[in-house]
């Protein structure tokens, strides 16, 4: 598993996706980042676009195995929880992340919701190759 290095990069692509998220967990970004790809994430927003009801939100990264490069053994991986079972208020918006993660080849970014279609995620990212 590649971690590349993101000094001398050949493209950063700024990209954006947003979806209605279910029940049950959805892969959020792509179901895992593709080989010799890092991903910055650079901010997560929530919306509950319910007009009654509240509705909780969960969000996670999926760690693929990796080596990591700061200290050469192997790093975490698992789920690994940005938000678990977080109330999102009815007609309102929750900045989940707003300070940048990486995320690395075979990673992918999920969420789901307590209620289908009531929470909208959006996230806003580079791709960096």
């Amino acid at each position: 598993m590649a971690n590349p290095n993101i000094v001398n990069v050949a493209t950063i692509n700024g990209e954006s996706q947003g979806l209605a998220l279910g029940t049950g967990d959805s892969n959020v970004i792509i179901a895992a980042i593709s080989s010799g790809k890092v991903v910055k994430i650079n901010r997560i927003t929530v919306a509950n676009v319910d007009g009654t009801s509240a509705a909780d939100v969960s969000v996670k990264v999926v760690k693929a195995a990796f080596t990591s490069a700061a200290t050469g053994s192997a790093g975490n991986v698992g789920t690994i929880y940005l938000a678990k079972t977080i109330s999102v208020p009815a007609d309102a918006s929750l900045v989940l992340l707003d300070t940048p993660i990486y995320m690395q080849e075979g990673d992918a970014l999920q969420g789901g919701a307590s209620a289908t279609s009531d929470l909208e995620i959006f996230v806003s990212y580079d791709v960096i190759a």
